[in-house]
C-alpha cells in the first residue's frame, strides 16, 4: 500500500481539526493491521458517513476549505485494491475515527 491512503486521512484531520488533537495509532493483529485516525475535529453526520467515500462528494459543511471530494475515495479504492477495507465512525462537532484494516 503506498502512504497516499493514510495520508489522505492525516491531511483531512489536520484540515478539519481546528482544534483538539489527532492521533494515529497502529495495531498489528493475527490476521491483519489496523491504522486508526482520530480527531476532534468537524465530525461528519450520520447521514453523509455512506457518501464521503463516493467520488466528488463534497459536504455543505466544508464547502470554503480546499479540495474537490476525491481523496477519500482513492485512498477507499486503494485500500481496497490491498484486500484491506476502511470504516468511519463519527460525531458531528466531536470528530471522526477512520479506521483501515489490511490483511497482515
Amino acid at each position: 500500500m503506498d502512504g497516499r491512503s493514510t495520508g489522505d486521512l492525516l491531511d483531512n484531520a489536520i484540515k478539519y481539526t481546528e482544534h483538539g488533537s489527532i492521533r494515529l495509532s497502529v495495531k498489528a493483529y493475527e490476521m491483519f493491521v489496523r491504522i486508526d485516525v482520530c480527531d476532534t475535529g468537524i465530525g461528519i453526520s450520520e447521514s453523509e458517513q455512506a457518501q464521503i467515500f463516493s467520488r466528488f462528494y463534497r459536504s455543505r459543511e466544508v464547502s470554503e476549505q480546499q479540495g474537490v471530494g476525491i481523496g477519500l475515495y482513492l485512498s477507499r479504492e486503494i485500500i481496497s485494491s490491498e484486500g484491506g477495507y476502511m470504516k468511519v465512525q463519527s460525531e458531528l462537532g466531536k470528530g471522526s475515527v477512520f479506521s483501515v484494516f489490511l490483511p497482515g
